[in-house]
């Protein structure tokens, strides 16, 4: 549907109101709605992109959706020039050592890195093969080093492709977020002037590669590109067209390594959103606390721009003593890349069955 028109009612400056912040707050006149994101069962194959102030006629937030296995690697759109996983398949690449020429890399030259490229198995020193869960890539560490100026400063890279969408059954109440591996490749991606990527790629034994040239578009956050695939794609909305990502998200746990998690939100911070999370005092109605929410509320300094899991798993329990729930005790304050308030309020993680993948949340402008 068309983008409502967002009417800026009188530059409202809520001076007093505003904690330690005098900036005004666009005032949107979208009522809100309950929302279900189309994330689509306990495999949850879709990653769903959600524009909170782009409604329909019944007031229900646009949402872009792709299946998680479409794309395995993102070519940032900025000024560095960074390339990143797809956490969501659990993906992960390590730097061949002592090989810049893509042709000469062998099976032997990988078999001890293959054991050590790898998402999920316990090992602390794992962190080193996946980007950083922060997500804030201009300046956060990725996997693979920023690509130089020098094509003989760019490494070959091992890339595990990670796993496929779950194909079969899971029990009512769990989830399967990974099924078959997908294998691996070598790669290796240098600059082309000062606005494309190059990369070349193959399979770990193949004697000669595949060659692509992506250029930067600065309406979107990344070029998306599927080695298994051959092909250029879009995933993301642009940069500014969303807010909010239901995705399966490889995550780290201190002292244990990364780990997959289901259910997972993030916030869209590369194209300037940003939350933080309300905690309703033990004593008081948590709906009524989270109805009597206003802009006025709003505190500035508690968003954060520098982190995209602010939501991320936090909304939900999957081992609650009822059973699968959502926290009663909290929602989210999100400030959307347009300037637009919002306060989210998740009310389910599974549908009337009790089979997870179906989450459902409330919304509403402030």
């Amino acid at each position: 549907m068309k983008k409502l028109l967002f009417i800026l009612i009188s530059i409202v400056t809520l001076q007093s109101c505003l904690k330690d912040n005098e900036d005004p707050v666009a005032v949107s006149p979208i009522e809100g709605a309950i929302a279900n994101p189309s994330v689509d069962g306990p495999t949850q194959p879709n990653q769903v992109w959600i524009d909170l102030s782009d409604v329909d006629r019944e007031g229900n937030p646009k949402q872009t959706f792709n299946r998680r296995t479409d794309w395995d690697l993102a070519f940032y759109s900025g000024e560095s020039f960074k390339v990143v996983l797809n956490s969501s398949i659990m993906m992960a690449a390590g730097k061949i050592p002592n090989m810049t020429d893509i042709n000469q890399v062998k099976e032997s030259d990988v078999t001890e890195l293959k054991t050590k490229v790898q998402v999920a198995n316990f090992d602390p020193t794992n962190v080193t093969y996946v980007d950083d869960v922060k997500g804030n890539f201009p300046t956060d560490y990725t996997a693979i080093s920023e690509i130089g100026i020098n094509d003989a400063d760019n490494a070959v890279y091992l890339v595990n492709l990670g796993r496929d969408i779950y194909k079969e059954s899971v029990p009512v109440g769990s989830i399967t977020t990974g099924g078959d591996e997908r294998g691996w490749m070598k790669i290796q991606i240098t600059r082309v002037g000062g606005t494309a990527y190059k990369i070349k790629y193959a399979e770990v034994a193949s004697a000669s590669y595949k060659e692509y040239i992506i250029e930067k578009n600065t309406d979107y956050n990344y070029n998306f590109f599927s080695l298994k695939n051959n092909k250029e794609l879009l995933i993301q909305p642009q940069k500014q067209k969303w807010d909010l990502c239901f995705t399966v998200f490889t995550n780290v746990i201190e002292g244990a390594g990364t780990y997959i998690y289901g259910d997972f939100v993030i916030d869209n911070i590369m194209g300037g959103a940003a939350s933080y999370q309300v905690t309703v005092p033990s004593n008081v109605n948590a709906t009524e606390y989270y109805s009597n929410f206003k802009a006025s509320d709003i505190d500035m300094s508690k968003f954060s721009y520098a982190d995209q899991r602010t939501i991320g798993a936090n909304w939900r329990n999957p081992v609650g003593t009822n059973g699968l729930e959502t926290y009663g005790d909290r929602f989210y304050v999100l400030k959307d890349p347009e300037g637009f308030y919002f306060k989210i309020k998740f009310l389910r993680m599974t549908n009337d069955l009790g089979v997870r993948g179906y989450p459902q949340f409330e919304y509403k402008p402030l």
